[in-house]
């Protein structure tokens, strides 16, 4: 028994190491992780809690059996009394269903000879007041406050209805439980409150929910429970051990948390230092190939989580248009004579009734620049350096899974290109009225310029004529700009930022085509755009190694952590 401590702290590297992502808030943002390691200890500490292996038994305790026999004989008396309904009896407990031998005065019981259930009063959300101080309990805990209590002692609550039925919770002495919660009563003379909250945690009352769109639990479903009952005393001993290791929990969360937390305010620190508007000078280019060398040499240590990781992706496509991520050659045919072979390649394009002849777009400003440049590079904007931008029909025309011409729209653009899981089809008479105006082609450039999802660009992979709703919009590159690199200029952080700043509507939120034609971009020569693109490849397949081994290490940390808690069970 007294080497529970022991096991926490000789595996507490499996405790505080074995971390789950638990979701994403969106593009930039730190992923939430689940300290799954230390979960698990929470769950492995209630376990041995309830099978009487956390404290040692003491022969002098009065026996469980007595606190049955007690316990059965109060509920008979308010029976009699009529304060409480006599229950039809339940089966007695085979062999079968005690999973494990219990500890000297230990007995099995059901649930249903140790609790009753009721439910709460209903109470509106226009019926709490938040300026009450009497809290609600609902399913999931506290849910707002009232004026007035429903209960006025410390009670034990259970989610009834919805998500979070069978969540157990203590009440302070006053409190209003509502109806999507149970409260319970039982023989508080024989059965230590703190002790019954801790044991129905650890029974996973949800597993007993009614398999139904709404999951809902009912006495019919948690009375015939079989759970293992201690002495009173030894309850009392089981709750002051459990308080005292779950501190000790909470301990190496905040810990783990607090450690996870520097990690990546580390991480950030030092990749902002990599992105930072400096000269492009040589000393200032020595002084960021020291600092890109001095991260290099150690990502296995800095990257270690999958936010962390995706900070050091959206770190190397800034660089990329930054003209950091490869030497310069000045022997590159620089970015102005490009621009001027582009526009010649327009204007043929225009003579020949290719594309219209569009407005001219002011000059770039400085304002437009957020950082300079090295030699050889131009600013350019969208609308004067590609051959055309545009975007798909604004009438989404009648649409299904059958027809003779693909039609996409943003939920099929995904980074890894076009999805056609759930594309739907038009006629061609359709087909060929949008496609005349935005003719998408093998190898354009398809970016997602509405609703939530705006920002999302992929290289079109489809070699074959389809349509496309007006949330995607479509960009033509010319000969002396490489596709790959138009897409990870149009995915580098200071491009999404400036997209998705200001963007216009009411219902939906977009990006307009005037907003794409004039936004601004770094273009490189030519020969640097190639080597850019090369050195992406490569680093981002090394970002998809760590992802790799950090999945393999976390998959094999929570490994430890099962077989640690098997042992200590077994």
């Amino acid at each position: 028994m007294a080497g529970v401590e022991k096991l926490i702290t000789e595996h507490i590297d499996v405790w505080t190491s074995a971390i789950k992502k638990r979701n994403a808030t969106g593009r930039g943002s730190n992923k939430k992780i689940e300290l799954t390691g230390i979960k698990k200890l929470r769950e492995l500490i209630l376990e041995l809690a309830v099978r009487g292996k956390l404290v040692p038994q003491d022969a002098s305790d009065e026996p469980a059996s007595v606190l049955l026999e007690k316990i059965a004989e109060e509920r008979s008396q308010l029976s009699e009394d009529k304060k409480i309904k006599k229950q039809k009896p339940l089966p007695v407990i085979t062999d079968e269903a005690k999973p494990f031998e219990l500890p000297l005065g230990w007995e099995w019981a059901r649930l249903q000879t140790i609790i009753q259930i009721s439910s709460g009063n209903g109470l509106t959300s226009t019926q709490m007041n938040k300026s009450g101080k009497v809290p609600v309990y609902g399913g999931n805990g506290v849910t707002g406050y009232h004026d007035t209590p429903n209960v006025n002692k410390r009670t034990l609550v259970i989610g009834r209805v919805g998500f979070y039925c069978g969540s157990v919770h203590l009440t302070p002495e006053k409190a209003w439980v509502t109806d999507n919660a149970f409260i319970t009563t039982f023989a508080e003379k024989n059965i230590d409150i703190d002790y019954l909250s801790w044991l129905l945690k650890a029974t996973n009352l949800n597993e007993n929910d009614s398999a139904t769109a709404q999951p809902v639990i009912s006495g019919r479903k948690l009375y015939p429970i079989v759970i293992c009952l201690p002495p009173l005393a030894e309850q009392y001993r089981i709750v002051a051990k459990v308080d005292e290791l779950m501190a000790l929990c909470d301990q190496l969360e905040q810990q783990t948390e607090q450690s996870l937390t520097a990690q990546q305010t580390l991480v950030e620190v030092l990749l902002a230092s990599l992105t930072s508007d400096i000269s492009t000078d040589d000393d200032n280019k020595e002084e960021f190939q020291t600092s890109w060398q001095r991260i290099a040499e150690h990502f296995d240590v800095l990257f270690t989580t999958e936010a962390s990781i995706e900070q050091l992706k959206q770190t190397i496509l800034q660089l990329a248009v930054m003209g950091k991520l490869v030497p310069q050659n000045p022997n590159d045919e620089p970015a102005s004579v490009l621009l001027e072979k582009i526009a010649e390649e327009k204007a043929q394009l225009i003579a020949d009734k290719k594309i219209k002849k569009q407005k001219p777009l002011p000059a770039i400003t400085d304002e437009e620049t957020p950082f300079e440049l090295p030699t050889g590079w131009e600013w350019a904007k969208l609308g004067n350096a590609l051959n055309k931008i545009t975007d798909g029909t604004h009438h989404s025309p009648i649409n299904g899974d059958s027809g003779e011409y693909l039609y996409i729209s943003a939920k099929n653009i995904k980074n890894n290109g076009v999805q056609l899981s759930n594309a739907t089809y038009i006629t061609k008479e359709m087909h060929d009225e949008i496609y005349s105006r935005c003719d998408p082609e093998y190898g354009d450039i398809l970016y997602i310029k509405d609703g939530a999802t705006t920002g999302i660009v992929t290289i079109n992979d489809i070699d074959e004529p389809f349509s496309m709703l007006s949330s995607v919009a479509l960009l033509k590159c010319p000969a002396g700009i490489l596709n790959r690199y138009l897409l990870l200029s149009l995915r580098s952080p200071f491009f999404y930022k400036e997209m998705r700043a200001g963007m216009s509507g009411v219902a939906i939120t977009r990006v307009t085509l005037k907003k794409l034609n004039v936004a601004s971009f770094p273009l490189p020569p030519l020969a640097e755009q190639h080597r850019i693109v090369a050195k992406v490849d490569e680093l981002m397949a090394l970002c998809e190694q760590l992802k790799a081994r950090l999945a393999d290490a976390q998959t094999t940390q929570l490994h430890l952590a099962d077989a640690v808690v098997e042992n200590a069970l077994t």
